[in-house]
């Protein structure tokens, strides 16, 4: 792509390719690194929550079993593998449309086609999910001066702003159709990601709350239950709520109706920004 990512907080910031090149020791061993790792620097707070979520997944492990000794559906290899082969195809019958959206990405604003961003997952292990980048180059920069505009504030660790003055032309159709969300199906082939499942935080473990933890004891999704129940337009609250629902209710059907739902859910349009 021509262009380098620097990686800083959780965040992804593009750098020149006149930039001081980097420690080659360093990116060797970073490009040997599994991205589902866990945050080098571990508060008294995160791992005392690390140690809830382990808590928390053998109590809901051991509730499924009791249930029905076959209903750990999320956590399955079954699941891993079929969504990876799925994701797999698609990629393969989309790749005309991704080489498309690329070159808009390049075209119509500087910077790298892909944002690249550490995100908490299954166990609330931090790994990089990849997205169309669909602001200009500098958003993280222009981040502080919306806080006033956000969305969520106060009521949600989230940053969500309506209208938001840094996404580029190409970048509000993407976020629109849900278009910028296609590299993610690398995530999948990877493991790093399921097709269905809940969506991973852009924020650490540290921001989460006891009532929260349920939604990392399984692989995040691509798509999930509140994808189809109103996006951007509730809180993280509320999607933890649909998140335990959708764990009650775990199995294959309740994945492909979600995913057969998707799509029309993002041609609606709304809660997308």
């Amino acid at each position: 792509m021509g262009d380098a990512m620097k990686f800083d907080s959780g965040q992804a910031k593009p750098v020149s390719r006149h930039a001081a090149a980097p420690n080659k020791s360093a990116q060797a061993r970073a490009a040997t690194t599994h991205p589902e790792t866990i945050s080098p620097v571990l508060q008294p707070r995160n791992a005392e929550l690390r140690k809830k979520v382990e808590e928390t997944l053998r109590h809901e492990h051991g509730q499924a079993k009791h249930k029905n000794p076959r209903s750990n559906w999320n956590n399955s290899a079954a699941k891993r593998w079929l969504g990876a082969s799925i994701a797999l195809l698609i990629l393969l019958i989309l790749s005309p449309l991704l080489v498309g959206i690329a070159a808009a990405v390049k075209l119509t604003s500087p910077g790298p086609i892909l944002f690249a961003q550490l995100r908490t997952g299954y166990r609330g292990r931090r790994f990089r999910m990849y997205k169309f980048r669909t602001m200009v180059a500098d958003a993280e920069a222009r981040k502080a001066s919306l806080a006033n505009i956000n969305q969520h504030a106060g009521s949600s660790p989230d940053f969500k702003v309506k209208n938001d003055p840094r996404i580029t032309r190409i970048g509000g159709f993407l976020r629109k159709y849900s278009l910028d969300e296609l590299p993610q199906l690398f995530n999948v082939v990877l493991g790093d990601m399921r097709l269905v499942g809940p969506r991973p935080t852009s924020f650490d473990i540290s921001r989460y709350q006891d009532h929260h933890l349920k939604r990392l004891t399984s692989p995040p999704g691509l798509t999930g239950i509140w994808q189809i129940s109103g996006r951007s337009n509730i809180d993280f609250d509320q999607r933890a709520e649909l998140d335990a629902e959708y764990f009650r209710n775990q199995s294959l059907f309740q994945d492909l109706t979600i995913l057969a739902k998707t799509p029309f859910a993002i041609l609606k349009g709304d809660g997308a920004y």
